[in-house]
């Protein structure tokens, strides 16, 4: 099956990602989208990734738009430094899905492209592609920014006292991720590091995962990870048991103070029963939740049963 747009972001099979096919829907991003002249491009770490960002950088800088490189870093830490600069971005990665797949995620100043931009692009693939030379420059402290976020929102004493495993795989915030949960105080514990790619699905961990996480985390209070591009969170109790994505929503929602929750028709449904003023229920995908959010009044998040997690409001 043809790449093509799906719950987030362009995928499809690396074979079927082209350089003519990525450079085409690069330039249809940056002429229908409100990037700010500027794209960060990031990558995870399967082996087709760095090519397509090679490919992407050439496209923009083509049409005129300066880019910033950040390599392999998590999806949330490029977004992050696109934000700070008011510019957009470009990820590519497949996420949890086999590393035969690849993909590309788009964002503009604004944030994750909507479903009217993914067919505002889908509409502008036959754009000329550019003979302009734009800069292309590397930025090598996105993460590092990233980590300090956390570190300056909730202290160097948050997790004091706690021991955490970090279930590293083939994450591209593998290292990050441990570096944020130690700042914050705990004591951690890395298990399953590998060199090759490995498609963690956190919405639908797999029998032996979950078996070998029982092991992991006897003396631990928690073992953590992520999927492959760490956009997604993966959460088990001291016994090794693994919390629902759409629980872990829940969770984090009543902690920053959000009073409306948009959140897919697949989510658990006791979010109704948690005492929140609203809750609306969408579609399954990302750019649901945030035309929901979109619509929503309110301190509003919004989150998946993958564990996926959009802030609507600025967080004390």
């Amino acid at each position: 099956m043809a790449p093509k747009f799906g719950t987030s972001g362009l995928r499809g099979l690396v074979t079927e990602l082209s350089d003519a096919l990525v450079a085409r829907h690069t330039a249809a991003f940056l002429a229908t989208c409100d990037h700010g002249g500027r794209v960060w491009l990031g990558e995870d770490l399967r082996p087709s990734s760095p090519a397509i960002a090679q490919v992407i950088a050439a496209t923009a800088s083509a049409q005129g738009v300066a880019v910033i490189r950040a390599g392999a870093l998590p999806t949330p830490a490029l977004a992050h430094a696109a934000a700070q600069d008011g510019a957009g971005a470009i990820m590519v990665t497949g996420s949890h899905i086999p590393a035969d797949r690849n993909g590309i995620k788009f964002y503009t100043r604004a944030g994750e492209i909507t479903k009217p931009e993914e067919e505002a692009i889908s509409a502008a693939l036959e754009t000329s592609l550019g003979q302009e030379s734009a800069p292309i420059t590397e930025d090598a402290e996105a993460g590092a920014r990233f980590v300090a976020r956390y570190v300056t929102a909730f202290g160097a004493s948050a997790l004091r006292g706690l021991k955490l495993g970090v279930y590293t795989h083939s994450a591209v915030g593998r290292d990050l991720l441990m570096e944020v949960l130690s700042a914050l105080g705990a004591e951690v514990t890395e298990f399953g590091r590998s060199d090759t790619f490995i498609p963690v699905d956190t919405e639908a961990v797999e029998p032996e995962a979950r078996a070998r996480f029982t092991g992991w985390a006897a003396g631990l209070d928690a073992l953590v990870s992520t999927d492959g591009d760490s956009d997604r969170p993966m959460v088990t109790d001291a016994t090794g048991r693994v919390i629902p994505g759409d629980i872990l929503g829940q969770i984090t929602a009543r902690y920053l103070g959000a009073d409306t929750i948009v959140t897919p028709i697949s989510s658990n449904s006791s979010v109704t029963e948690r005492g929140f003023e609203a809750v609306h229920l969408t579609r399954i995908g990302s750019p649901f939740v945030i035309a929901g959010m979109e619509a929503a009044t309110g301190r509003v998040a919004g989150y998946e049963a993958n564990g996926g997690f959009l802030l609507g409001f600025e967080a004390a």
